[in-house]
């Protein structure tokens, strides 16, 4: 198992974590967020994270005293200085993403940095299967959300289908690929399990899959998605959508599931998988305290 974090990038800061929070800096910006896994204690004084955040959210059930869930709604309370949206950017090689961040009710901006890691490793797999096949390279990003793995296929040249059950979603990531200079995305406004079924009947398949699957969630018409439920249909209709030679990548955020699980996933769908990495994601906030992100699974398809 791998503990993976992504290399520093200059419009991305994890300042402290502790209490159930996280204090990080998004371009000029400093946020305090909720956050259910810093269950340890805070490097700096409350007063201090106070007087250094520029927006904080506050939950709706904070009086409560429990600690927060990983989808819980709540408000943001914004400091003069501070706007409703704004720009990040992100380097890695020839790729060059830019990102609109938004203040959410769900405390989310728009972007989650630890999938930079992600999205670097997607990026030169697809650039160098582009570079040694003779058709062109394609990508589905499922639960694709703002689309920075969208983004870092499409930089590499990929034909990609972003699908994801939100429309409002899908034009935030259309409003990112145009700010990064990129064109063409297909954006697909339906249920994830049922476009993956359609297109194994459909009999396409992929160079890459990228799958970022919530916990739960509703499709466009109220389709039903629950990760505990429905996961092992899904990577089952993966392995029928991914050619020989393809990458997949799969995370996972919710609480209290273990990387063994995506282990045992790959073995029973993907067991030719000639590459495979499966571990832990984590950001380690500037007192050197890591704080865990997410379970993931990268392979190479075998074949």
């Amino acid at each position: 198992m791998l503990l993976l974090t992504p290399h520093p990038w200059q419009d991305y800061q994890l300042i402290d974590t502790g209490g159930f929070e996280k204090l990080e800096r998004f371009g000029q910006y400093i946020l305090r967020r909720p956050e259910p896994q810093a269950i340890w204690s805070k490097s700096l004084t409350d007063e201090e994270w106070h007087n250094r955040c520029d927006a904080w959210f506050v939950r709706k059930n904070a009086a409560s005293g429990n600690a927060p869930d990983t989808n819980e709604s709540g408000q943001w309370h914004l400091k003069p200085n501070m706007p409703q949206q704004w720009w990040v950017q992100y380097a890695y090689k020839t790729m060059h993403l830019h990102f609109r961040l938004g203040l959410t009710g769900f405390k989310h901006v728009g972007l989650f940095p630890e999938q930079t890691e992600n999205w670097n490793f997607i990026f030169d797999r697809l650039t160098h299967l582009q570079a040694n096949t003779n058709t062109p390279v394609t990508a589905l990003n499922l639960f694709a959300y703002t689309g920075g793995a969208s983004l870092a296929a499409k930089a590499a040249g990929a034909d990609v289908v972003h699908v994801d059950s939100v429309k409002q979603v899908i034009h935030w990531a259309k409003q990112n690929m145009e700010a990064s200079g990129l064109t063409n995305i297909r954006w697909v406004v339906e249920d994830a399990l049922k476009f993956a079924e359609k297109e194994v009947k459909r009999q396409k398949q992929y160079h890459a899959l990228i799958l970022d699957p919530p916990a739960y969630g509703r499709g466009p018409n109220g389709e039903k998605w629950l990760l505990d439920k429905h996961l092992d249909q899904l990577l089952h209709y993966c392995s029928r959508l991914l050619l020989p030679g393809g990458i997949f990548v799969i995370n996972l955020y919710s609480l209290g599931q273990s990387a063994l699980m995506l282990s045992n996933l790959q073995q029973q769908h993907f067991p030719a998988a000639q590459t495979t990495q499966c571990g832990e994601l984590y950001l380690p906030d500037e007192f050197g305290k890591k704080l865990p992100l997410g379970i993931f699974l990268r392979l190479v398809n075998g074949g």
